[in-house]
């Protein structure tokens, strides 16, 4: 069984923020989870996994949604 690390677990602060200093930005906050950045229509798989991050981003690489873990 494993014990969720703690630390933040969403970053509000970085909608409207371009997508690579986002990914830059969680990295820091959180080493131990997976950031991925997804454009708009790719396919999402509706799973939970807490040591991930979605990042949203439109057509011009704009984080477009709150990252959160999951």
């Amino acid at each position: 069984m494993s014990v969720p690390i703690p630390g933040k677990s969403s970053w509000p602060e970085l909608v409207g923020v371009q997508a690579t200093l986002a990914a830059t930005a969680i990295a820091h906050d959180r080493p131990d989870v997976a950031v991925e950045v997804l454009p708009p229509g790719a396919p999402i798989i509706p799973d939970y996994n807490p040591k991930r991050v979605r990042v949203f981003i439109d057509n011009n690489s704009i984080v477009t949604k709150t990252p959160v873990i999951g």
